[in-house]
């Protein structure tokens, strides 16, 4: 396992996290509990959990295992935000609704402390101030260690960091956005706003609810016992929207060819695709079983090579138009240190 700092803070993390999600849905306390130990074994050292995961069980089968392992040194990171009850205060990052999330997260992961706190998503009835500085309290208050984003947009991560630095808050660290070789958007703004303020990327879904494993064909709709197989229209990863995208086929053909050339899993090669990637600390593994997570671990000290990643990056272009973000409005963002119109 390598290594790398989480964002621009002091603390270290592992290049592959585990996430938690399936945790009393998909998988149950004991295979959970299995997954983490193999985790560790394996030199993982980050655990990434949410409130609302199973609503609120993913974090107490988190708990018991942290009981057990009394003295693991792991790097524990929580999120609140959607909904934990029917009231109207139930929900959103109001300092009412976080410190209540916050306190129940604590008490079901069984610690004093988190390491890593993160808005689950923005709220756009909640005065942003407020927010952030519920998140400079809990640091003040030794609850938290740092503050996170999750599934913000380019924007709203700028204008978060912008409030911090005027007010003079602990700077936040890390943004949890959905990122793989079929969701590549985040590139145009999120990426480089991400990396102008020092957050590091922790992207979730990266193998891209299974179609970057190739378990899915394009011609049969699938049956069984995967997440497509029991919903085939679910959410993103829709079979009916992905299997007619030519765009999507294209990144299956070149990861099966990529993966076959070195005798190793598709899921191996697109996760070491994504572990490259600019301003990324720490890619979330979500499994439900633990062959699944035994297969996406053995890419824990696989890189790809540079021909091996251009063909990804030619297969995978979302196809950006001209401008802003294709080649003329790409041009523009740069210029010769000479100046000038020689």
């Amino acid at each position: 396992m390598e290594y790398r700092t989480l964002g621009a803070s002091g603390a270290v993390v592992s290049t592959y996290a585990i996430g938690t999600m399936t945790f009393g849905n998909e998988t149950d306390e004991a295979g959970s509990h299995a997954q983490l130990d193999r985790y560790v074994e394996a030199g993982g050292n980050f655990v990434d959990t949410a409130d609302v995961y199973t609503a609120g069980v993913s974090e107490e089968i988190v708990g018991r295992w942290l009981a057990k392992k009394n003295g693991t040194d792991i790097v524990l990171a929580t999120k609140g935000r959607f909904p934990t009850g029917d009231g109207p205060n139930d929900v959103g990052t109001s300092r009412r609704h976080l410190r209540k999330a916050l306190e129940a997260s604590l008490q079901r992961l069984g610690v004093d402390h988190i390491d890593l706190y993160q808005l689950h998503a923005w709220d756009p009835v909640t005065p942003l101030e407020e927010t952030l500085s519920f998140l400079e309290d809990a640091v003040r208050a030794g609850k938290i260690s740092y503050g996170g984003l999750s599934n913000f947009t380019g924007w709203q991560l700028q204008k978060a960091c912008d409030l911090i630095a005027y007010r003079g808050w602990s700077p936040l660290v890390t943004l949890q956005p959905q990122y793989n070789l079929l969701v590549r958007e985040i590139e145009w703004e999120i990426v480089p706003a991400a990396q102008e303020n020092g957050l590091g990327l922790l992207p979730w879904s990266p193998l891209g609810g299974g179609w970057l494993t190739g378990k899915y064909s394009f011609d049969e709709e699938p049956e069984g016992a995967t997440r497509l197989g029991e919903n085939p229209d679910r959410g993103v990863e829709s079979w009916y929207r992905r299997s007619r995208n030519q765009r999507v086929r294209d990144v299956v053909d070149a990861l099966r060819e990529i993966a076959e050339a070195r005798g190793i899993s598709m899921a191996q090669v697109a996760l070491a695709w994504l572990v490259d990637r600019p301003a990324i600390t720490s890619v979330i593994l979500g499994a439900r079983t633990l062959e699944q997570l035994d297969d996406n671990l053995a890419a824990a000290d696989l890189h790809l090579t540079p021909e091996e990643t251009a063909k990804l990056d030619e297969a995978s272009d979302p196809g950006a138009a001209d401008y802003p973000y294709g080649g003329p409005g790409v041009a523009q963002r740069d210029r010769p240190i000479s100046g000038g119109r020689a």
